[in-house]
């Protein structure tokens, strides 16, 4: 059972395709939204923060985001548009992508530099 917490968003498919919906899913108000792509083969992030929220969906490909919390590391592999993983402040997290990837990342905090803690956990 994996440690760290991954939705499964509501997803509805017909013979006209795919529809995923977020609204209602998350446990904050997101005040920041991005996404990351072209980063074929490389790795991001490698910090925590101090009060800032996030759910992570890789809408495109696969991405490999390694968790720590202190206390229990998972690798956990996002490879389908319906799956959301939510990394909290304490959670150490580094992204591996994989071709193609494009990681959608919603934040509950707007982007704040001295709120990123760099040093990882021992």
């Amino acid at each position: 059972m994996p440690h760290f917490a991954i939705i499964n968003l509501p997803t509805f498919t017909d013979p006209s395709g795919t529809l995923t919906v977020m609204e209602g899913a998350l446990p904050f108000p997101v005040v920041r939204t991005y996404w990351i792509y072209g980063a074929d083969g490389q790795l991001r992030g490698g910090h925590r923060h101090r009060r800032t929220r996030q759910a992570l969906v890789a809408l495109n490909g696969d991405v490999l985001i390694h968790m720590n919390d202190g206390i229990s590391r998972e690798d956990i592999v996002l490879n389908r548009p319906g799956q959301c993983l939510l990394v909290e402040p304490k959670d150490w997290h580094t992204m591996k992508f994989g071709v193609g990837s494009v990681l959608l990342v919603m934040s509950s905090h707007s982007y704040d530099r001295s709120e990123y803690i760099d040093t990882p956990y021992e």
